[in-house]
Parts: C-alpha cells; structure tokens; sequence
C-alpha cells in the first residue's frame, strides 16, 4: 500500500483528509478522580490502537472511519432537541382520529390532524384542534364513569322557618360567622342554607350517626359544623376557615360517611376508595384517621399512608379494599404515580389544613397527584388563614363554593386559653422550667415546645435524668417512636411531651391544660397554633410563653393576638416592640444616608447584639 504522503503529492487537491477520529474505549467500571477521568494507561493504549488502525486503512478513510452512529440515543444539543421533537410528533400522531391521519398541502407537505403549515410555511402544532380533541376525549371519559350523588340534605322545619334576622343573629353571636359564595353570587345558584343548632337537625335522618355522636359526649355542634354540615350534605363544595381547635375535621367527616354509603355503586363493586383526605403531617393524618376509626358506621374502613410508614404494608391495605384514605401529600403522589391508587375513582375531597401544606411547598405534589380528578366530585377546604395561596388553590378545584369564616380572617387566637407572657434570659428558662413540672398537679398534662430538635432532647434527657417520666415529638424520632409518644400522652402513661413544631398542628390531647413556648417559634402563625393545642372542645386551658431578648421583633405581633383575645399585654412587651420599630426607622434612614445594602457587620434587625445595643 502506497504511502500517504506519496498519494499527496501525486494528487495534490483531489483529498483533502479530516483529522483522525479517535473512538472512545467503553468501560463498564470508570475510574473515578477528581472529575471522573479514565486510567491514563488505558486511554494511551486505545489511542495507539486508534492510530494503526488508521495507518493501515487510509485510503479507504471515508468508509471505512466514518463515525459510528446511534440509533439509540442521539448526542449533543441537536441530536436531543431532535429526539424531543420526534417524541412529540409521535405523541401528537398517537392521538390522531381514525380516518384522518394525514392531508396534502398545496405544496405536497403532508400534515396530521392537529397540525398546520402556518404564513412561513412551517408546520406547527394547532393548540385549538388539539385542545378541542383532548376536551373531547375527556368528556366521552366521564360520561363512562357512574354519576356521582351529593344532595342527601332534608331540612328540618325548624331550620327552615328561621328568619334572615334570627340567623343573622346566631351567626353575630357564634364568633360572627361570616358565610358567602367565595369567587360569584350567581343568580342560578341555591341560597346558602339556613345553620342547624342540634344534631338532629343535620342527621334525624340517619339515626346511625347519632348513635355514633353521642357516644363520645358531644352536647351540641360547633358553630363551624352547624353552618358546614348543611351544605355539604347538600353536595356543594365548601371553604372553612378557622382556627384550630374549632370543630373542622368532625365538620367534613360526617357528610363524608354519608356520601359514602349513598352512591348509585355498591361500595364492595366500586373499582376503589371514595373519599381521600390530604393532610400536610403525618401527624394530622393520623389524628383524622383515629377520628374516622371513632366511628362505625355502616363498616366503613380507612387507611393512613404516610412516608415514613410502612409502605408495602399501606399498599396492601389499599388493595384489599378500603372507603377512605387519609394521606400526606408525598406518599399520596408516590402511591397514584405507582398506579397504586386511581385518583379517579375519588368523589370527595378534602384538603385539611391547605395553608400549612402551601407553606410546606406541598403544592406540586398536591396538582400532580389532582391532576386526573374527575370534574363532578365535592370538595372541601379548611384552612387557619386565607392568604393568595390558598385562594389560588381553591380556583383550580371547587366549583362555586361556599366559604364559612368562624371569626376574623386575621390570625388570632382561641378565647379559651390565658395567655401569660414571662420575660427571661436564656440561660435561666431551663431552670424555671423545671420549677414548674416539678410544681405541676396530678391532673396537669403539659407541652412543651422547642425551637430545635436538639434542645427537645436535652431538655427530655434531663428530666429523665430527674426521675420525671415524659416523651419527645419531634422530626429526628423514628416514626413508630413519634406515635408511641403521642400513644402515652393520650392514654395518661406520661403528662409532659417535649416538641417541636411537628406537634402544633394536628395533635388533639384530651385534658391538655398547659402549654408552654420555651422558645418563641420563627412565625406568629406557629405561635397561634401552638397555644390551640390547650383549651380545646370547650374546656379552658393556659399557655405560658418565654420571651427573651432576641425575641423582640415578634413582639408587635404578638401584642394584636393578645389583644384580639383580651388577654393582658406587659408593658415590657409594648416596650420592646416600640424600640424594635425604632430600631427598623433609624436603620433605614442610616441606609439611605450612605446608600442601600451597606449594613456590615452589625447583623439582622431581630439580632440579639442589636438589641442590647438599645435595650
């Protein structure tokens, strides 16, 4: 075979030859350094191979070198935006209707039903054939589905015969509930319905859950659930906003029962679940389930699928058969992406707690497992607080619903509770802390919260180490470790629970008299949820709160929920707030003499060094 360099100057310009392609050697074990590079070694070895190969096949370059290619994957920018490009037109031909797949343009371009050439001579997709055929075959996909019944409200005609004057006054004189339609007061719609003030006269009808409510002692239903229970046994979809300790979860479970055993489909024929209730901690989710499990009716059966649980175990259940799942946003995208659950079959749907799972940033989760909700279903909303958020929220799944404020829409705290304020320093809270567990009564049950886990622990440790028997709460327990400590509060085995934030929602401790803030938590919110785990379902509780000095920029706040509720307000307190709010007027003015975002070193407004500074 003929030199390169002599074919070169035989025929000068008749090739001109590309550099060599050198192939990548494959290793099914890379070494890994610094950024993952090959044996040196090995590289210099494929590199001589490469470069014989080559040698010896020059002339025949173009065919025999060329660079191999792919059909599995295409690399490089191009290669991946064609391969997306391909995966779309292929989705797009899928959905074609039969008869109709492709039409010639005046050009000879062929196109597909939901494409058109557009003014450059383009193909592009055409959104409104597209959209047009997806509502479509939406539609033809719930008009398979059973129909769903809601209305199972006959009232009674002592409700009915109220005046407007009568229950505006009941309403004015239960926390001034506010009722209304929440988006449009259309004139097509039903009026809202009237409250009912006992129990038979949202259920005379169904004796069974009488039964059920009267077995744990209840004398008359809370002003949420005299309003809420009318119209959701009347099928609309409902928005509840109150505070914690109100009623709520009682307020959307008897309907819930209801609506359960009155579709057209028996339950043991129905392809699964019926009601599904998303609850932000596993906590709460198991509180409702221990609340659904209170009461038998008609052997209704619940799951609670949590993370941190055991998942094969919760699938099991699922897949024998259950009326209600009770879950935490993850595991409930976790279990209908695993196609474990069919969020289809679902006619009733509770979001509890929605402003807390917002915070939690819960949200993706929440759209991503809603997403193939059927259209017709009743939803239920509860919330603290009515920030953008949840109203956003409430845009996307309710139709035209009715929304119920027990009390104001501004964050406040229940009037059952004594708020008690004590300023200390932060070495001295442990001490008196301890002075008054050990001055605590028999009857005394008691929660603590921490800002951290770490302190959690040491404080239980100690007391433990006192010979003081109490339980931990809080994210580093283990799972079956957290309900055992809720299992012992709740049963009296222990009096005193140790937590952080995972217990100030969702936690309904029977008998509770105390709580305690060891440590002022980072939102006010968290403190109005806090001091709602006492003084609940009508009895009287008291919260005792230490503030520190690094706790003055919570201080204003705080003063309006202790006003709301007539509680006293230390003069200390209104102290500390009016010299942080100096504070915040001279550190502005001192940024704007020397321009914006030149603060140093001298830390945040709430730091505790500025605050020595000027208190």
């Amino acid at each position: 075979m003929a030199n390169i360099e002599d074919e070169w100057q035989e025929e000068p310009v008749t090739v001109q030859m590309p550099p060599p392609q050198y192939s990548r050697p494959q290793y099914n074990n890379r070494s890994r350094g610094t950024r993952g590079r090959y044996h040196q070694n090995d590289f210099n070895r494929s590199s001589e191979n490469n470069r014989d190969q080559y040698s010896s096949n020059a002339s025949g370059y173009q065919s025999q070198n060329s660079r191999p290619q792919n059909n599995n994957r295409q690399r490089g920018s191009r290669g991946r935006y064609q391969e997306r490009s391909n995966w779309r037109q292929s989705e797009v031909n899928s959905n074609e209707p039969s008869g109709s797949s492709q039409t010639a343009t005046e050009n000879g371009t062929k196109t597909n039903a939901f494409t058109m050439v557009n003014e450059h001579g383009v193909e592009v997709i055409d959104w409104d054939k597209l959209n047009a055929f997806h509502d479509k075959a939406q539609k033809e996909k719930w008009d398979k589905l059973p129909p769903i019944v809601k209305n199972f409200y006959k009232e009674d005609p002592e409700v009915s015969k109220m005046s407007p004057k009568q229950v505006a006054d009941w309403r004015c004189l239960n926390f001034d509930i506010q009722v209304k339609r929440t988006f449009a007061d259309r004139p097509d719609l039903t009026p809202i319905p009237n409250p009912v003030i006992t129990f038979e006269h949202a259920f005379k009808n169904y004796p069974e859950i009488l039964v059920e409510i009267y077995k744990q002692g209840f004398k008359k239903p809370s002003p949420i659930q005299s309003q809420a229970w009318p119209i959701l046994l009347r099928g609309d979809d409902l928005i509840g906003i109150a505070q914690t300790g109100t009623g709520k979860t009682l307020a959307f479970l008897l309907p819930a029962l209801i609506h359960i055993e009155g579709q057209v489909v028996p339950r043991e024929e129905r392809a699964g679940p019926t009601v599904l209730v998303l609850a932000p901690t596993r906590e709460l989710a198991i509180q409702i389930h221990k609340e659904v499990s209170k009461y038998q009716y008609k052997d209704v059966k619940s799951v609670c699928v949590y993370g941190g649980g055991d998942r094969k175990e919760q699938i099991k259940v699922v897949a024998k058969g259950v009326d209600i799942v009770i879950a935490t946003p993850g595991r409930l995208n976790d279990l209908v992406l695993a196609r474990h659950l069919n969020i289809i079959n679902f006619s009733y749907i509770v979001l509890d707690e929605a402003d807390r799972m917002l915070d939690m940033g819960f949200e993706p989760q929440i759209r991503k497992s809603l997403f193939d909700v059927r259209p017709d279903r009743q939803t239920v909303m509860t919330s603290a607080t009515w920030p953008p958020g949840v109203r956003r929220l409430a845009e996307s799944y309710m139709k035209d619903p009715i929304q119920v404020n027990v009390g104001s829409l501004d964050l406040a705290a229940v009037h059952t509770v004594t708020q008690k304020i004590m300023f200390v320093e932060e070495n001295e809270k442990e001490n008196i802390l301890m002075t008054f567990i050990i001055n605590m009564g028999p009857d005394d049950k008691v929660i603590v919260f921490c800002g951290k886990k770490a302190t959690a622990s040491h404080i239980c440790t100690e007391l433990s180490v006192k010979g003081i028997r109490c339980q931990s709460l809080h994210g580093d327990r283990d799972q079956s470790d957290r309900e055992a400590a809720l299992e012992d509060m709740m049963d009296g085995s222990v009096n005193i629970l140790i937590a952080t934030d995972v217990a100030s929602r969702g936690i309904d401790i029977q008998d509770l008299t105390h709580v305690i803030n060891f440590d002022f938590p980072r939102h006010i919110e968290d403190y109005v949820h806090r001091v709602g785990r006492t003084g609940r379902a009508g009895k009287v509780g008291t919260s005792l709160t230490f503030i520190s000095r690094s706790d003055w920029a919570h201080a204003k706040e705080l003063i309006k929920i202790l006003e709301e509720a007539n509680q006293e307000v230390p003069d200390e307190l209104e102290m500390m707030a009016k010299r942080f709010e100096a504070m915040k007027l001279r550190r502005a003015g001192e940024d704007r003499g020397r321009g914006r975002g030149h603060r140093g070193n001298r830390g945040s407004y709430g730091h505790r060094d500025s605050y020595d500074r000027r208190y």
